[in-house]
């Protein structure tokens, strides 16, 4: 009987001790957090004029924390890496990102500096980071949906 009392009161002591952690987004206007890629879209002018699901197996993680970034993309058929890590910014309708290092594939692309500009759109559990052209007119976008 003493055995299982204190077996009772150790099971009790140890579920008040758990913390509960909550699974709600602490403040939805923020990029703080863990981004899934769920699709591309082609402009003209402001205009929507395709969007385009990733390919099956696709996955393309951002994570943004604390002043960092960093991003992967998976492709199944793939083997050519292409990865990412550094520093961003974001404002209420700019997003910029500047690498400190990344795959060699993507290194092969990169501009001189590893700094890229954006048009950030960011509405709660989704974001889509609007790429220009240097004339300002948007080209094509990313669109993420918030994982956490």
């Amino acid at each position: 009987m003493k055995k299982i009392l204190g077996i009772v009161f150790l099971m009790l002591f140890l579920v008040s001790a758990t913390e509960i952690t909550s699974t709600k987004i602490q403040n939805p206007n923020t990029l703080e957090g863990t981004w899934e890629l769920v699709s591309f879209n082609n402009y003209d002018g402001n205009d929507v004029v395709k969007t385009i699901p990733p390919t099956d197996g696709y996955r393309q993680i951002k994570m943004f924390y604390n002043g960092k970034v960093m991003w992967t993309r998976y492709v199944p058929t793939d083997s050519i890496e292409w990865f990412g890590y550094g520093s961003y910014k974001a404002t209420d309708s700019t997003l910029t990102e500047k690498l400190e290092y990344m795959s060699a594939s993507m290194k092969k692309v990169a501009n001189e500096n590893m700094e890229w500009h954006m048009e950030l759109k960011l509405e709660g559990d989704k974001y889509s980071q609007i790429f220009i052209d240097a004339d300002g007119n948007r080209i094509n976008s990313e669109n993420y949906k918030r994982l956490n």
